[in-house]
């Protein structure tokens, strides 16, 4: 969609409000604010697409700030990780790259402002008393005994605590507000905390590091962000982010608006339970194509176009709600659609020998890169007296309604002839099927009969002497239930699908693919879309993982037919 075409939302109303008004000099500065402490997934990408393009539709720009203030989980891998995600969706955020530890010293002068003003305090209870006084949604809290300490007392101690003096947890800076607020997160919330911890951008110059509620706005602010546009689990710290705000010497104060989050079905996006996937070895690692990470679901084959469009599709609403992984499936496939190439590949191979067709003799036969877009071309497909096709293409005794290979019935070959099952070939021993004897109608090259006759199958193949060996893994959903993290109870970990994957490593490839470079795509006839493995293919060892299906269970619950 275009900028003038592109659908409104609630967001987009209230910042052409704004700029009619000409609230903020009429400027338009948003930012995505990742903690580098993993990678992004597919609800970041909402954001990232929300931030980004509001920004570019008013003629704006978008900060990629790091909201870096914990450095016990921080590492510069997430960091590269996150600015190679933005890249790859298609941002650029230009000169605007910040991160929150660049402010560490006025995040440090404004917490001695807080305390001049009597806005702020050092506390000495511990975190479990800090949460007993803190109250319930039903009842007050309780005034912390050191909330009267005088302001010389507060700013000895503070610049103690920076200093180095006082172990972790002994002690920390709070925001004097209302211990009898409505809302928790006003009830004297802590802003600083003492963590001896080396930062990974500014080493052991630190010893204290300011809390996310308390930088977030001041941040903000400090950049001169017009529109702070937060998932809904903000829409409580928003009075805390305002308060922030009102009470600083600050000139820009930004407008937090919360939108709903991206929750997608069969799937789990929380960072923490990401991690434990990753370290207790359920996947491997953070771009394991089963991840909902953008890096996993890059090396996957998803499209950075795909996620743009399954963006938009969803718009942004104020209430959460979950969204069918169909949807997103289903998104992916239309895209790939219009720009996988075509090619064959048999995954389980079962062979056939052409017994009147002529020994040492191959054929070059024309096949179409893409039935829909002739400026793809065409390839050569080597055909020959013995070939491969699907083990599942054959069976020796079919149900009704089978229509493909079976003794005595004749199929098409894709692009090639009409070839006849006349006998099949058993092991001795096991009695397993492991070749079957056919024979081809020489007039019938192309795929049609010159006396008219029709068959209801066409099946695809491989010549065997030119096939190029292939590991293919199957991936599928990495949970089976809907909601893996309903039941309370439960570990979610018990909802994993042991059958989320499986490798292939007898596939054989027509060989126009001897050459896939990590990262292509293609569309495996009547098997589905495939990526070259971004890791581990290369030309000694094909490796390709399969992105998605053929069958499109959201386009026929929507009526909207086969993608």
């Amino acid at each position: 969609m275009t900028n003038q075409t592109k659908a409104s939302d609630f967001i987009r109303d209230i910042i052409a409000q704004d700029r009619k008004a000409n609230k903020n000099e009429g400027r338009v500065i948003t930012r995505f604010p990742p903690e580098p402490n993993g990678y992004l997934h597919i609800g970041h990408a909402k954001s990232i697409c929300l931030n980004f393009e509001v920004a570019k539709e008013n003629n704006g720009r978008c900060h990629l700030r790091f909201d870096d203030t914990n450095p016990t989980k921080e590492e510069e891998e997430y960091v590269q990780s996150i600015k190679e995600d933005v890249r790859w969706l298609g941002y650029d955020w230009g000169e605007h790259l910040f991160f929150a530890s660049d402010y560490f010293d006025k995040l440090y002068e404004y917490g001695v402002h807080l305390i001049k003003t009597g806005k702020a305090y050092v506390c000495d209870l511990t975190a479990d008393e800090i949460r007993e006084y803190r109250g319930t949604l039903t009842e007050p809290g309780k005034e912390s005994p050191y909330r009267k300490r005088s302001m010389a007392e507060n700013l000895d101690l503070y610049e103690r605590m920076r200093t180095g003096e006082f172990p972790d947890g002994t002690r920390v800076l709070r925001a004097k507000i209302d211990m009898a607020s409505g809302n928790l997160n006003m009830r004297d919330p802590v802003i600083y905390r003492i963590l001896h911890a080396s930062h990974h951008r500014t080493g052991d110059s630190w010893c204290i590091y300011p809390m996310y509620d308390y930088t977030h706005p001041i941040s903000d602010a400090v950049e001169n962000i017009s529109h702070s546009l937060c998932t809904l689990e903000f829409e409580d710290h928003r009075p805390l982010y305002d308060w922030t705000l009102d009470n600083l010497p600050v000139a820009c104060h930004p407008q937090q608006i919360e939108f709903a989050r991206l929750n997608l079905s069969f799937t789990v996006v929380s960072k923490r339970k990401l991690l434990r996937l990753v370290n207790e070895g359920f996947v491997d690692g953070w771009d394991d194509p089963r991840m909902p990470t953008l890096s996993g679901i890059r090396r996957r084959g998803y499209t950075p176009e795909a996620i743009r469009n399954f963006c938009e599709r969803i718009g942004v609403a104020k209430r959460d709600s979950t969204v069918d992984v169909a949807l997103l499936e289903h998104t992916v496939r239309e895209d790939l659609n219009n720009r996988a190439p075509r090619s064959m590949a048999v995954l389980r191979p079962l062979k056939v020998v052409i017994e009147n067709y002529p020994e040492g003799r191959v054929e070059e036969l024309d096949a179409q890169n893409h039935p829909g877009n002739p400026d793809m071309g065409t390839r050569k497909v080597p055909f020959s007296r013995e070939l491969y096709v699907e083990r599942d293409d054959f069976m020796e005794e079919p149900p009704k309604k089978f229509y493909r290979l079976t003794p005595g019935r004749e199929v098409r070959f894709r692009y090639a002839y009409f070839i006849k099952c006349e006998r099949v070939v058993k092991d001795d021993k096991t009695g397993e099927i492991i070749e079957l004897r056919c024979t081809y109608d020489s007039e019938s090259r192309g795929g049609s009969a010159p006396d008219g006759r029709k068959v209801k199958a066409t099946i695809h193949w491989v010549s065997a002497a030119h096939a190029i060996p292939a590991e293919i893994r199957l991936y599928d959903r990495l949970f089976v239930t809907e909601n893996p993290e309903a039941d309370k109870e439960k570990d979610f970990i018990e909802n994993i699908n042991s059958k989320s994957l499986e490798i292939l490593t007898e596939c054989r490839l027509e060989p126009s693919l001897a050459n896939a470079a990590p990262g292509s795509l293609y569309q495996f006839e009547r098997q589905g879309y495939f990526c070259a493995d971004s890791k581990d293919s290369a030309a000694e060892k094909l490796v390709f993982n399969r992105t998605v299906t053929l069958r499109d269970s959201w386009a026929k619950i929507k009526g909207r037919g086969k993608s």
